[in-house]
């Protein structure tokens, strides 16, 4: 029930929609449980008595009723729709923020197709479930428990029938709905799965084209909606039986109700209004039920999204960050470094980034992927990460922006270590470049100041230039107004590479880190891309499997199954690590001198 105090939470914001929406089907329901008085006394005082006045008097008594009833039925609709939908709206607001605060390790665990499910299908279920509670879940009681008691107003042997009724239907839906609930819940977890598998065959149609996989691909998603379908279906045929045992019960508890009342009328105990009244009322009962039958279904789907929804907001981050202004804690902004950098003039100053003896294990893993890694870079440095697939690389870069935590040893920047930086300021300083370039739909300059909002068209001009877009720009009928599709499908991959430099380049980064974001370009334009970037004068990580790529770094870092093979210049690696040569021969084979070694 977590999931419910969670929806009770948001919903407490509009306390007075979710208050009246029910008070006002209540008042709806009223207007009901008088109309059978009021057919009985028509028959009983009005037929019986041809009393043409009284007939039509009661008959314009029971149009006020009805349209009382539909005015109180749109008012409670209204606050009712209000409430779900605006519950449903700070409710999905709040987990998309709480999402965006967990770290890269709850991600990872999450995993992007349950998260998206979260967002979307649980919220329609709770948003639906909320809608049709407020509406109904007071009103099919209220109708139900009123019918009973104005049956004892009526005739108080007759009104045991109704008393004997209303809990045998109340035991066989509240069992129906116990054994339900759990099953709404393993439904929602195999849709998880299906829509993973939805997932990975759009984003990879073009791998499954290439290798004639289609078949194979359509088997498993075929596998996966069956399970679902038959998981459905027997929810489904349990949650069918409630209509078929409520009416069942109902019309045996009906024809209990006419054969006695039937007696009693003839025997002079009971007037003919009186039986039809209790006919109406225990058709109202018939009906109520089903709503509640119908209703207590949404609501066990609901509960189990709500569930589901808590269970992401109970996912808390690992990644602690100091409180702000708390002393020691880093704000990480340039200004408070200037006077710093003033007067370490004639002194050391500390390294842009340190490795100090840094392990790091993903939660998921059961080894390290890096190991005690050492390493210092100088502040203007550029660094070259190299080494085979699986080798570490993009492992070690994430940790520069703390995107995961170090499992031993400390990271260091600007000598300080990462975990004091105040949250959002130590990432103020990086310029990241994915190993994925992912632009998003609109126009360049919006994709741009993703980077910096305050950006000017000069500032987005310079940086395009030092990424070598600005064919690219130039290219385009727009140019900076130019709509970029959702994902950069209209463009090339050295295009979204290239733009996607632009926009890390443009917040002026003190380090800027390239995660094999040259991958799709030519060997030209990658060559001018590195020389602009060395004129700017900062700290820069170049991550990549071509040589080419860092052969000119200040230092290089060789990386092989997590552990470093080597550290130092071009030159000095090609003496001194197996690991780089073989890397670097493989690729200048007219290099290597006699042949391969």
């Amino acid at each position: 029930m977590n999931g419910l105090k969670r929806v009770s939470k948001y919903l407490s914001v509009y306390r007075k929609e979710a208050v009246s929406a029910p008070l006002f089907k209540l008042l709806e329901a009223l207007m009901d449980l008088i109309t059978p008085i009021i057919i009985a006394n028509i028959i009983n005082n009005g037929i019986g008595s041809n009393n043409q006045g009284l007939v039509i008097s009661n008959f314009f008594i029971l149009l006020l009723l009805a349209g009382l009833g539909m005015a109180f039925s749109f008012t409670a609709q209204y606050f009712s729709a209000k409430s779900s939908v605006g519950t449903v709206t700070l409710l999905r607001q709040a987990l998309f923020d709480h999402i965006e605060n967990l770290s890269y390790t709850e991600l990872d665990k999450m995993g992007t197709d349950s998260l998206i499910t979260r967002m979307t299908s649980d919220m329609n279920q709770v948003q639906n479930g909320l809608n049709l509670a407020l509406r109904l879940l007071l009103r099919s009681p209220f109708i139900v428990f009123g019918s009973v008691i104005m049956a004892f107003t009526i005739d108080r042997k007759c009104a045991i029938i109704f008393l004997i009724t209303v809990p045998i239907l109340s035991l066989v839906i509240f069992s129906i709905m116990a054994a339900s609930i759990p099953l709404y819940k393993k439904s929602q977890s195999l849709l998880d799965g299906l829509l993973k598998t939805t997932r990975e065959n759009l984003t990879g149609v073009r791998v499954v084209r290439a290798f004639n996989k289609e078949r194979d691909e359509v088997d498993e998603f075929d596998e996966g909606n069956e399970n679902l379908t038959k998981m459905n279906e027997f929810v489904g045929r349990l949650s069918a039986l409630m209509n078929p045992l409520t009416f069942a019960i109902i019309n045996i508890a009906t024809i209990i109700l006419i054969y006695e009342g039937g007696l009693r009328v003839n025997a002079g105990r009971l007037s003919t209004g009186a039986l039809v009244a209790l006919y109406n009322y225990m058709a109202q009962i018939i009906v109520e039920l089903i709503k509640l039958a119908n209703l207590i279904i949404n609501i066990n789907r609901s509960l189990a999204s709500a569930d589901r929804i808590d269970s992401v907001f109970r996912i808390e981050s690992k990644m602690a960050y100091p409180e702000i202004g708390r002393e020691g804690s880093v704000t990480g902004k340039k200004e408070d470094h200037e006077s710093e950098d003033k007067n370490e003039s004639e002194t050391l100053k500390p390294d842009a980034v340190r490795f100090d003896h840094v392990s790091f294990r993903y939660d998921m893993s059961d080894e390290d992927a890096l190991s005690d890694i050492d390493l210092s870079v100088k502040k203007g440095e550029t660094v070259g990460i190299i080494g085979g697939t699986g080798s570490g690389k993009t492992s070690l870069i994430n940790l520069i922006p703390r995107f995961y935590d170090v499992t031993k040893g400390a990271l260091l920047v600007d000598g300080v270590n990462v975990k004091d930086y105040e949250k959002g300021r130590l990432i103020e300083k990086i310029g990241i470049v994915p190993q994925k370039a992912a632009l998003f739909e609109g126009t360049i300059r919006d994709n741009l100041r993703i980077g910096r909002a305050d950006a000017s068209d000069e500032d987005i001009m310079k940086a395009i230039s030092t990424a070598q877009a600005v064919n690219v720009i130039e290219a385009k009928e727009k140019g900076l107004d130019e709509m970029i599709e959702q994902g950069g499908r209209n463009l090339s991959g050295g295009q979204r590479q290239r733009l996607t430099i632009a926009r890390a380049l443009i917040r002026d980064p003190e380090i800027l880190i390239l995660d094999d974001s040259t991958s799709a370009l030519d060997f030209a334009t990658d060559l001018r891309l590195r020389q602009a970037i060395l004129k700017l004068g900062i700290t820069v990580f170049i991550v990549s499997e071509r040589a080419s790529s860092v052969i000119s770094a200040d230092k290089i870092l060789v990386l092989d199954d997590g552990k470093v093979a080597g550290i130092g210049s071009h030159e000095e690696l090609l003496k001194t690590s197996p690991v780089y040569r073989e890397i670097y021969y493989s690729q200048f084979p007219e290099a290597n001198e006699g042949g391969s070694r």
